[in-house]
C-alpha cells in the first residue's frame, strides 16, 4: 500500500502532466476545466466510501485527450493515462480503474449504455457532469459553440433527443439545442447525493438562464 507522502507526489506529478499536455487546449476542455472536475471530485468523496488516490488521478486524467477533438478516437486518452501512470510506477490495479473510468466517463448520447462501473466511477462522473451544468456549464456551451462555429439558436432547428452514439458526435445543431439535448438532462443522471444535491441548484440556475434568453430573443424583456 503506497504511503500518503506517495500519493501525493504522484498527484502532484500528474498534474504537472496535465497541466503542461492541455496548455493550448479548447477553453472548455482545458487544464481549468479538469481542475474544476478534480476540486468537485474531492467535495464529493468526502462523503463517499471510495478510494482517494483513484479519484484524484481518474479525474485528473479524466479529459486527457477528449475524442472531440482527436477526430472520435476514443483510445488516445486511455492510452496516454496508461502510458503515463506506468512510467510512474503506479500500482497496476490503481492504472486498471483509472484507464476504465477514462474510458467511460463521457456523456455520449441518451442511448449509450456504460459497460464498467465504480464508484470511483460514480464520483469522477458526477464532479465532470457539475462542470457542464451551471453558469460554468453555460460558459462552455457557448464557448464551444463559438469554437466550433455553431449558429447560437434557430427556431427552426428542434433538439433531437434520444440520439445514438454516432448522431451525438456528428451533430452540428445550434448550441442552444444542446441545452436540451445534453445539459438539462444531467440532474437526473447523478450518482451521489452529494453531487444530486448540487446539480439541483445549477439546473435551476440554466432554466432561468434560458426563461430569459427567449424573452431577450423575443423582444419581450
Amino acid at each position: 500500500m503506497p504511503s500518503n507522502s506517495t500519493n501525493s507526489n504522484i498527484i502532484d506529478i500528474t498534474k504537472q502532466f496535465v497541466k503542461k499536455t492541455l496548455q493550448n487546449a479548447e477553453g472548455g476542455h482545458d487544464w481549468f476545466h479538469t481542475l474544476r472536475v478534480f476540486n468537485n471530485s474531492q467535495l464529493i468523496a468526502k462523503t463517499e466510501n471510495v478510494d482517494k488516490l483513484v479519484i484524484s488521478l481518474g479525474a485528473l486524467l479524466h479529459d486527457i485527450a477528449d475524442s472531440k477533438f482527436y477526430d472520435g478516437d476514443e483510445t488516445i486518452g486511455p492510452k496516454i493515462a496508461r502510458e503515463f501512470l506506468f512510467k510512474h510506477d503506479v500500482d497496476s490495479t490503481v492504472i486498471e480503474h483509472v484507464v476504465k473510468i477514462v474510458e467511460n466517463i463521457s456523456f455520449r448520447g441518451g442511448n449509450t449504455k456504460q459497460e464498467f462501473k465504480s464508484k470511483e466511477l460514480d464520483v469522477i462522473q458526477d464532479a465532470d457532469r457539475l462542470d457542464a451544468i451551471g453558469a460554468i456549464g453555460i460558459a462552455r456551451c457557448f464557448n464551444y459553440g463559438g469554437y466550433k462555429n455553431r449558429v447560437i439558436f434557430d427556431p427552426n432547428i428542434l433538439p433531437k433527443m434520444n440520439m445514438t452514439k454516432e448522431e451525438y458526435k456528428a451533430s452540428t445543431a445550434p448550441t442552444i439545442n444542446h441545452f436540451y439535448e445534453k445539459l438539462l438532462l444531467i440532474k437526473d443522471r447523478m450518482n451521489t447525493k452529494t453531487g444530486k444535491r448540487i446539480a439541483q441548484e445549477r439546473h435551476r440556475f440554466m432554466e432561468q438562464f434560458l426563461d430569459r434568453f427567449y424573452a431577450e430573443w423575443d423582444g419581450t424583456k
